[in-house]
């Protein structure tokens, strides 16, 4: 197939839902006829889109964590322990390693072994495996919406068997889950694969049935300069409007900057509804999703605590309509539910506390204006390089680092840009690589890196970055020298 940001037509479709449905046995139990009454019959409460628009309708920040497990039961248990006793409006399903990268039969083995073992061995719930009534046990099971997590390249068969099975949300495209996750999947390719989920969606819109999409936000972690993340949230929301998605949630992973981080999330919102408009998309709705701290955690719980509060705290502040939780273990592996739990009690506190509060004023002006500014920079340039077509400018674009996500694995990604941060904490480009900025926006770049230099009394180099990656862990946002 050629790659082009036009929408699927039903006969190039339905000749790849073919062999989509054959990758695993559960394929065959797809009925979308039969899942679309399903999903009409879901009671509001269950359906992820309404809760996000009602959220932002009135001004609510919506909690939602992590979590997956390999076998339905202990799923259940765990989802409604962290709906119940976590008070989580949104819920997840994360899926696991074997199932991201479509290798269903060790999927399976994870499973046996899981059932042997009495517990979970797998990192998440292998939701292909389980098929479709699987996943309804789950969709019957809780009170609030659950969404489908995970890092998939090729997601078309998870899609059509989650759909298939109820859940009303997920997250995840052709470039955020590629580039941060994949060393060598092709871009084209997975980009093609994702106007299948996203058609396969719009499919369920217009028959009635309202599935919301959701961008992963973070890319790689906390040293993101907004614009990228940014770009390529725009980029897969257009993406998935031209195949009829109609919800589509935009995310941001926090970076440790206040001003910045709340700047960033409002920008999101009204940046991507900008380019909705200007290219007719106007009846989609969108709404945010912050990410709290995707760095290195402190071992300490009670530190770790300190780090969920400062994301809560952004959550707030920015208006985000629903937050990415953390746990105080996140420096020790898998947390337990109870550890889960905290930690979104902790957040809906914070945010209930702040709930009244705003944060305004010239600092903050300035600041959305130079992410604004940055962001259609990158943007208008990839429809330049793809002659007026989003899709193909987005694979020129990564082969010209005008497009350039930092630290992430995949060939394709030029790995040139470098962040650092700046004397009071923001991200700011070392080094530009090819992005396609002006002269006033690099200039501004280098003054705030070079103010930094000159308070910690040494040159700007690699050596900041490297500081800065480590820091949170010594309990500092800036990587100061000793």
């Amino acid at each position: 197939m050629v790659l082009t940001n036009k929408r699927l037509s039903d006969e190039t479709f339905y000749a790849q839902r073919e062999e989509v449905l054959q990758q695993w046995s559960t394929g065959r139990y797809v009925n979308m006829d039969e899942a679309i009454e399903y999903h009409k019959n879901l009671p509001e409460n269950k359906i992820f889109a309404l809760k996000l628009l009602k959220a932002k309708e009135s001004g609510k920040t919506l909690i939602q964590p992590r979590a997956g497990v390999a076998l339905i039961p202990d799923h259940i248990k765990l989802l409604k322990y962290l709906q119940n006793e976590g008070e989580a409006d949104l819920l997840p399903t994360t899926i696991d390693s074997y199932t991201r990268q479509n290798r269903f039969g060790k999927a399976q083995m994870g499973i046996e072994e899981s059932i042997k073992e009495g517990k979970s061995l797998l990192n998440g719930f292998p939701a292909v495996n389980h098929g479709i009534y699987g996943c309804r046990q789950i969709i019957e099971a809780m009170d609030v919406p659950v969404q489908v997590r995970h890092g998939t390249p090729d997601a078309r068969l998870l899609a059509e068997i989650t759909y298939n099975g109820g859940f009303t949300s997920n997250e995840g495209g052709g470039i955020s889950y590629n580039i941060p996750y994949a060393k060598n999947a092709d871009l084209t390719q997975t980009l093609l694969d994702w106007q299948y989920v996203d058609r396969l969606t719009g499919m369920y819109e217009e028959a009635g049935a309202s599935i919301n999409r959701e961008p992963f936000g973070p890319l790689t972690g906390t040293l993101v300069p907004p614009c990228i993340s940014h770009s390529v949230a725009i980029i897969e929301s257009l993406l998935a409007a031209e195949q009829g998605v109609k919800n589509i949630t935009v995310g941001y992973g926090q970076c440790g900057n206040l001003l910045q981080d709340v700047a960033a999330i409002k920008t999101l919102q009204a940046l991507t509804e900008e380019y909705l408009r200007k290219y007719g998309y106007d009846n989609v709705d969108v709404t945010t999703v912050l990410h709290q701290w995707m760095g290195g955690f402190p071992q300490d719980e009670a530190k770790a605590f300190s780090v969920i509060s400062w994301g809560s705290t952004v959550a707030a502040l920015s208006g985000a309509t629903k937050v990415i939780v953390k746990t105080p273990h996140e420096a020790i592996g898998i947390p337990t539910m109870e550890a889960n739990a905290q930690g979104l009690r902790c957040t809906k506190q914070i945010i209930s506390m702040l709930s009244d509060q705003t944060v305004s004023g010239k600092d903050m002006n300035d600041e959305s204006e130079i992410i604004s500014s940055e962001t259609r920079c990158i943007i208008e340039k990839v429809f330049e390089l793809g002659e007026g077509d989003i899709a193909v400018g987005t694979v020129r674009a990564f082969q010209a680092g005008v497009l350039d996500i930092p630290f992430a694995p995949a060939r394709v990604n030029a790995g040139k840009l470098l962040p650092v941060r700046d004397n009071d904490g923001a991200v700011r480009i070392f080094n530009p690589g090819n992005l396609p900025l002006t002269p006033e926006l690099l200039d501004f770049h280098k003054q705030k890196v070079d103010a930094r230099a000159k308070e910690e009394n040494r040159k700007a180099s690699f050596q900041m970055v490297i500081d800065d990656v480590y820091a949170i862990s010594n309990g500092r946002l800036v990587g100061r020298p000793k």
